[in-house]
């Protein structure tokens, strides 16, 4: 079944603000639909999972390089990660390597996407509820929901924190699951079913993408055993330091330290090592072009100017050394000890010409329901 329309999701947060009767509820991805855009699953009755995953941007946050919270001041230090293809990562887990993979946030601190819906109602600075019995008590205002949870998970379900909180996150994590969410109905999946043709310049870019004698894109962003095979989520979930700047632009509005280090991977308890500092989840690249702004923090506004940023790691020209978007050097890395100096390093530097095509290769990777977005 489809995701709900913004006008459907406008439609059932007035019904639930209000108190009235949301639509029929009969499966546990419908409940999970429902809570996903429910306000009042946030301390002020403002905010929803969709308002930092909004489903008419690929279920990212448009508005700027973090979301704001739902006391309205309160804003973060990372950007809103797309929704979409994240039920096909894996759980936190060491690979045969020794490296830690998968799991959700991008820290992976969340194993599962249940693990991950608990995160936000809880976080201070995001929908900020005070404790889980907080959250089941706006969950049982809700006739429906009393209803829909009793019929999924047996009756009193509500009434005991633990199972009613677990109950609330394997719903979410069912509406996530829906095929709708990791439709491989882009135009570069219809490409490789044979449907269309990509353009010169896309052919490129996938040509360039996919051959390590030209640039570093799949050591980091392909899954799949061989290029051009279908349902490639264009990451392997791993975790690396790429050497992305601070966003000092983000930090002045939300009062962090400028040069405060983000630990990334080492920040999560399993993981705290000083090998894993300032270390992310390599992103899938689905909807990329349409999910911006960019990097764990949303450094970076334009898509050309994260390929320039990984060019700079390979050019010894002096320009491509400049941030397009500040007329500056790009900042510096805040963690050198574990930058990814051999995997950034491979490849030749790129021309003008091939930096365009990446992008327009990365852009035939948006689902068919965001398409009309590439022309905003």
């Amino acid at each position: 079944m489809a995701s709900l329309t913004r006008l459907a999701a406008i439609g059932l947060l007035s019904t639930l603000a209000t108190g009235g009767h949301a639509q029929s509820i009969e499966t546990l991805d419908d409940l999970g639909e429902a809570l996903f855009f429910d306000v009042n699953l946030s301390q002020n009755r403002t905010q929803s999972c969709a308002s930092c995953h909004d489903p008419d941007h690929g279920f990212a946050d448009p508005r700027g390089a973090a979301s704001i919270g739902d006391d309205g001041v309160s804003l973060g230090d990372r950007n809103a990660p797309t929704v979409t293809y994240a039920a096909l990562t894996p759980v936190f887990h060491h690979n045969e390597d020794g490296n830690w993979v998968g799991g959700q946030f991008l820290d992976g601190r969340a194993s599962t996407l249940e693990e991950q819906a608990g995160g936000p109602p809880l976080n201070p600075i995001e929908m900020g509820m005070l404790d889980e019995a907080s959250v089941l008590a706006r969950l049982r205002e809700n006739e429906d929901y009393v209803e829909a949870f009793e019929s999924q998970f047996g009756a009193g379900v509500l009434d005991d924190v633990d199972m009613g909180f677990d109950a609330m996150t394997k719903a979410i994590a069912a509406f996530e699951r829906r095929d709708s969410f990791s439709p491989f109905d882009s135009k570069y999946d219809r490409y490789l079913r044979g449907e269309v043709d990509l353009t010169r310049e896309e052919l490129l870019g996938e040509t360039l993408f996919f051959s390590q004698q030209f640039t570093n894109c799949n050591l980091c962003h392909q899954l799949q055993p061989r290029p051009a095979m279908e349902q490639e989520t264009f990451t392997n979930y791993e975790y690396f330091n790429i050497g992305v700047p601070n966003n000092i632009e983000l930090r002045e509005m939300n009062g962090v330290e400028l040069d405060k280090t983000d630990n990334g991977l080492a920040d999560t308890p399993e993981a705290k090592a000083p090998e894993n500092y300032g270390k992310f989840k390599v992103p899938t690249l689905r909807n990329v072009a349409v999910t911006g702004p960019y990097m764990h923090n949303g450094v970076f506004e334009d898509l050309r100017t994260v390929v320039l940023f990984y060019n700079r790691y390979n050019s010894k020209a002096a320009e491509r050394q400049i941030n397009p978007e500040t007329g500056k050097v790009f900042g510096p890395a805040p963690v050198m000890q574990t930058l990814a100096v051999q995997e950034l390093t491979e490849g030749d530097a790129l021309k003008d010409a091939e930096i365009d095509a990446l992008v327009a290769f990365m852009k035939t990777l948006t689902d068919a329901r965001y398409e009309h977005l590439l022309d905003d």
